[in-house]
């Protein structure tokens, strides 16, 4: 064993050790971020994925419907270079386990408050993308959350507006089962997978929710957005058909205090059709 530190080369001995770390100056020695930090959490009895990213004021990312955290994931990394930004799997999506009976907005909306409280955090800002913006404007309209500000991503909410689509999923989703039900199994779930894609329904993306999809798809938070008070900005991209830019424009209307921008050559998902501009938006309004 001698002979082997003997042996060791000369960078490795005490002296130029110490005399390494005398030149290291106060900044190489702050810990670093730490972006891409998953860890668990038991909260209501539901295992749940999350990651905490940054440091400073607290940014919380709720995704949308069928969607997970990584879905935010690039907003989430430049975010967290100046903020300290937590984003979770909701119960059902990602990593997270499912609730064991039918959630609407309010059960969603509570399970994130009692997150935040399991973690000892307070929200400075909530930033929700399509059903997590719905989820943020029932949470934060009906006292449910807290922040001091508010960022929706082509929020969804909004229902009837879209007439035709709407009645269409509230037809399938009521007499889907009936219409099928002398069918074997196999065939059943073939032809409600036709029927579902073929009216757009965002149903089969999460299969074993789909008691909650029924339940979500006819809640309308505008009745909520217009009890929302605090500084609000609002991002839709002009191309998006799924939760179009009128969208935003009620919205903008309902809510007191609120920033509305559409954004172009961007769709649904418009913090990837448009990472920097949506990045630079947000950033500039939570300083």
């Amino acid at each position: 064993m001698q002979g082997l530190l003997c042996r060791a080369p000369p960078e490795c001995t005490l002296p130029y050790l110490l005399s390494l770390l005398s030149r290291l100056n106060d900044d190489a020695l702050e810990p670093q971020v730490i972006y891409n930090s998953f860890m668990q959490v038991v909260v209501n009895n539901l295992l749940t994925e999350y990651n905490l990213s940054g440091s400073g004021k607290t940014v919380v990312l709720l995704h949308g419907w069928g969607d997970s955290m990584t879905g935010l994931d690039n907003l989430r990394l430049k975010l967290a270079k100046s903020f300290q930004v937590i984003s979770l799997d909701l119960p059902g999506f990602g990593k997270s386990q499912a609730p064991t009976s039918s959630w609407g907005l309010d059960d969603y909306a509570k399970f994130v408050d009692d997150f935040l409280t399991k973690l000892e955090l307070n929200a400075d800002t909530i930033i929700g993308h399509s059903n997590g913006g719905a989820i943020a404007i029932r949470g934060l309209g009906r006292g449910i959350l807290k922040s001091n500000r508010l960022v929706l991503l082509a929020a969804s909410g909004i229902r009837g507006e879209t007439n035709f689509k709407i009645r269409l999923i509230r037809l399938v989703t009521k007499s889907g089962k009936f219409i099928v039900s002398p069918l074997p199994t196999s065939i059943k779930k073939r032809l409600r997978q036709k029927v579902y894609k073929a009216t757009g329904s965002d149903m089969l993306v999460a299969e074993k929710l789909q008691d909650s999809f029924k339940k979500i798809i006819i809640d309308d938070v505008r009745a909520d957005a217009t009890n929302i008070k605090i500084p609000s900005l609002i991002l839709y991209g002009r191309e998006d058909v799924a939760t179009p830019p009128k969208f935003g424009k009620i919205f903008h209307d309902l809510i007191n205090n609120s920033k509305l921008e559409i954004i172009d050559s961007a769709g649904h998902f418009i913090q990837h059709d448009q990472p920097e501009i949506v990045f630079s938006l947000i950033s500039d309004f939570i300083k």
